[in-house]
């Protein structure tokens, strides 16, 4: 097997700070969520880059309360130490009101360096 392809794991074994973001964000806690992040991470969502976490913060508040939905986990993979995909179910009042989004996301220093959010 090719050591650069992620592999299915259970998201039990998901480093704290992925699980710390994804029930953070799930609540609506943006304090708790921005712990995730280093100083100088990057979120890339819906096509807008969100860097450092003046710019993150104001994106966690603003995706809070844009829409009311669910979110399930629904698999999870490992590529190497820092490298995590996270695929979530949603459904809500969004356009659309159902998709399957991908997080990945990149460790560095056991913090959030990068997420990408993407169908």
């Amino acid at each position: 097997m090719d050591e650069n392809q992620p592999r299915t794991i259970d998201p039990a074994t998901l480093p704290d700070v992925v699980t710390r973001y994804l029930e953070a964000h799930r609540v609506r806690d943006t304090a708790t969520a921005l712990t995730a992040f280093a100083g100088d991470a990057t979120v890339v969502d819906d096509g807008r880059t969100h860097y450092g976490t003046e710019a993150i913060e104001k994106w966690l508040n603003q995706a809070a309360g844009e829409f009311t939905f669910t979110v399930e986990l629904t698999h999870a993979q490992q590529t190497d130490d820092t490298h995590f995909t996270v695929t979530q179910h949603l459904e809500g009042d969004f356009p659309g009101g159902v998709v399957d989004l991908h997080y990945r996301f990149v460790l560095t220093g056991g913090l959030i360096e990068r997420l990408v959010i993407e169908p």
